[in-house]
């Protein structure tokens, strides 16, 4: 992508989308790997032009389990808004902005916080398992009330659909218990929002685990290189039970395969792959190999807008700010009606002036 083309993408914002709006984003603690893409990103793009999109850059939300590494979290968000730009989400269709630099949403999640009870919120099945990967013995009250302030992002902008990973399917409920709280005991000012998961909702790790994870190192970024990629790809655990090259092999769970399902446009190769692992006449190095090159295909287009992009530091920062300004304007106006449905936009003039 040219400059002149991405300074284009800048001055104009396309018209709200007729059936509604949409919110999600991510937590700026490190580069966005394939599980993203297949778990949410690829819908993102898909719903682009169905909806009046907003992505989250959720600097806060790093808080909850990194508030000693705060000086880590700038770098972190300019690789978020690259991978995101890299991806083919457009700024001229869709508004990126900071959750930081929209203040309002730390009020909204105040309001709501009266709304809920903590036993609620530990019954949350992914605060378990974060304390259990982090080793913590007792959770910290923003990492219990993580998905509170995550209403408070998804309800500020009065988004009807969330796309996530199907990790965060459980947070959504949380969601629309809150909204449904808030509509009840003063009037009906929030959608309950519908959740979207994506086509491989929880994408194994390159180590055979369940889930690919930053933290676990078995992840494939959508920024690595060719041959990072190359590499990875090689050492990938496959069939276990499988010793020799002509033993019959199991497609069913093996990593490499479901890489393949997900990634390799050449479906004809994907179903012979298939056929010959199940029979024996083709090896895990072949199999890897063709499965390199179909990833670097699909990455290599996401590798060329990324390196445009980086190279124009200054409309990064004008998509933010931009952004944030559109998503503070949403925020303000729906905090006004939260005030004025609970009966708390009393000296309106006054908190408009402050």
């Amino acid at each position: 992508m040219a400059e002149t083309q991405i300074a284009e993408t800048l001055p104009h914002r396309a018209a709200a989308a007729p059936r509604g709006r949409l919110l999600t984003g991510d937590r700026p603690t490190g580069a966005l790997h394939l599980g993203h893409y297949v778990g949410s990103l690829e819908n993102r793009l898909r719903l682009q032009d169905e909806y009046e999109c907003f992505f989250l850059i959720a600097d806060y939300h790093v808080l909850t389990t990194g508030a000693d590494r705060t000086r880590e979290i700038a770098q972190h968000v300019h690789e978020l808004l690259l991978d995101y730009l890299s991806v083919g989400i457009d700024p001229e269709r869709s508004t990126i902005y900071l959750q930081s630099l929209v203040p309002e949403v730390a009020v909204l999640h105040l309001i709501f916080s009266m709304l809920t009870t903590v036993p609620r919120l530990q019954r949350v099945p992914t605060l378990k398992e974060v304390m259990r990967d982090l080793k913590l013995e007792t959770a910290s009250l923003g990492l219990l009330s993580y998905p509170v302030l995550q209403a408070a992002d998804i309800l500020m902008v009065r988004a009807q659909v969330v796309p996530v990973g199907k990790d965060q399917a459980s947070h959504l409920e949380v969601t629309r218990e809150l909204a449904r709280r808030f509509n009840e005991m003063y009037g009906p000012v929030f959608p309950e929002p519908e959740t979207i998961v994506g086509r491989v909702p929880t994408l194994v790790g390159t180590d055979g685990q369940a889930k690919m994870s930053k933290s676990l190192g078995n992840a494939i970024f959508l920024s690595d290189d060719a041959e990072t990629v190359r590499r990875k790809v090689m050492g990938m655990f496959t069939d276990p039970t499988r010793i020799h090259p002509t033993d019959p092999g199991h497609v069913e769970g093996n990593p490499v395969f479901i890489y393949h399902d997900a990634f390799n446009k050449d479906r004809a190769e994907v179903e012979e792959l298939r056929e010959r692992y199940r029979a024996g006449t083709v090896g895990d190095v072949e199999v890897k190999k063709r499965l390199a090159r179909a990833l670097n295909e699909f990455l290599d287009p996401i590798r060329a807008r990324r390196a445009a992009w980086a190279a124009a530091p200054a409309r990064l920062e004008e998509i933010i700010v931009e952004g944030s300004r559109v998503a503070r304007r949403e925020a303000q106006e729906t905090l006004a009606l939260c005030l004025d449905a609970m009966g708390m936009d009393y000296f309106r003039a006054a908190r408009v002036g402050v």
